[in-house]
């Protein structure tokens, strides 16, 4: 005897129509048959007394229709006290990335942490850093690999990790994909793709930044809002872009990704990969995490 059953006879007792009743619990009525058949067979006496017209309860239906509705409700009880049980047992951490930290940082430190914690529960929320830092606040995200605004909500503590090195994605039949590393020098004539400003500030300041440093201007040709979409792009052509490193693992065909020269590059021309969380919140999940992630920093950092 199980659940479905029960529910099955239930429903049956209160209808009178099998065929309703097996719409209002939305299986077949052949199923629903099924389930009345091998609840009578368990029980060894017949529930229902069925003709062509007419559904009715036998004397041994009606006796147990208050029985069965007080194991029903039991049985839904202990299963939700199983699942709070469960749930209070399971810890779970919601974390959130940007885009590079998705492709470069979490595919380094998630394993590890499943592997040291094997009952937590890892939640990945991908989005960009504008969109990151209302869900701390909210409580929605624990933690998050964000790029740090100019303008610091007081309430978020910021914990930067290190810098991305910035690459150029382009054709990989451009005339400049036969290099080891590129200037910025010889974008100066080339169509460029850069991420809109109000979305990816940081990323598009970098490609300008970088330009006004050389004494350059920018050529835009195409603003685009993903790093995905921008590097599918390049692939047909539309421009270069210059990109974090980690952008590379994105792996579009026809694309290649150089080394961009930035030497003695300001702050403005770096992109800074920060972790970010709930000031004054206790959390042993998430501080395991950031231990975890401060032990591998080097060797992260150095494919970043």
């Amino acid at each position: 005897m199980n659940k479905m059953q029960l529910r099955c006879f239930l429903t049956a007792a209160e209808t009178l129509h099998f065929g309703r009743a097996a719409q209002r619990l939305e299986i077949l009525p052949a199923s629903f048959g099924r389930q009345i058949k091998q609840l009578e067979d368990h029980l060894g006496v017949e529930l229902f007394r069925r003709t062509t017209r007419d559904v009715a309860l036998t004397e041994a239906g009606k006796a147990i229709v208050e029985d069965a509705r007080n194991l029903l409700a039991q049985m839904d009880a202990f299963e939700r006290k199983v699942r709070a049980v469960r749930m209070a047992r399971s810890h779970v951490l919601r974390v959130g990335a940007i885009d590079s930290a998705a492709a470069g940082l979490l595919p380094q430190i998630l394993p590890p942490m499943r592997e040291s914690h094997p009952d937590l529960e890892i939640q990945i929320v991908e989005q960009k850093t504008i969109h990151l830092l209302p869900k701390l606040l909210s409580g929605s995200l624990d933690i998050a690999f964000c790029r740090p605004p100019d303008l610091r909500d007081p309430r978020l503590v910021f914990r930067t990790l290190f810098h991305e090195t910035a690459v150029v994605a382009l054709p990989a039949d451009h005339r400049l994909a036969s290099r080891e590393q590129i200037e910025i020098a010889d974008l100066a004539d080339e169509p460029l793709i850069v991420p809109d400003r109000r979305s990816r500030p940081h990323s598009h300041d970098l490609t300008i930044t970088l330009f006004l440093r050389a004494g350059l201007t920018a050529r835009i040709s195409q603003i685009a809002e993903e790093k995905q979409t921008i590097v599918n792009l390049v692939a047909t052509g539309t421009g270069l872009a210059i990109v974090p490193r980690w952008t590379s693992r994105l792996r579009v065909r026809g694309v290649r990704f150089l080394p961009l020269r930035t030497k003695d590059a300001p702050p403005q021309a770096k992109l800074i990969l920060a972790s970010a969380w709930a000031r004054n919140t206790r959390d042993p999940e998430r501080d395991a995490l950031m231990e975890l992630l401060e032990g591998h920093l080097s060797e992260i950092e150095a494919s970043a």
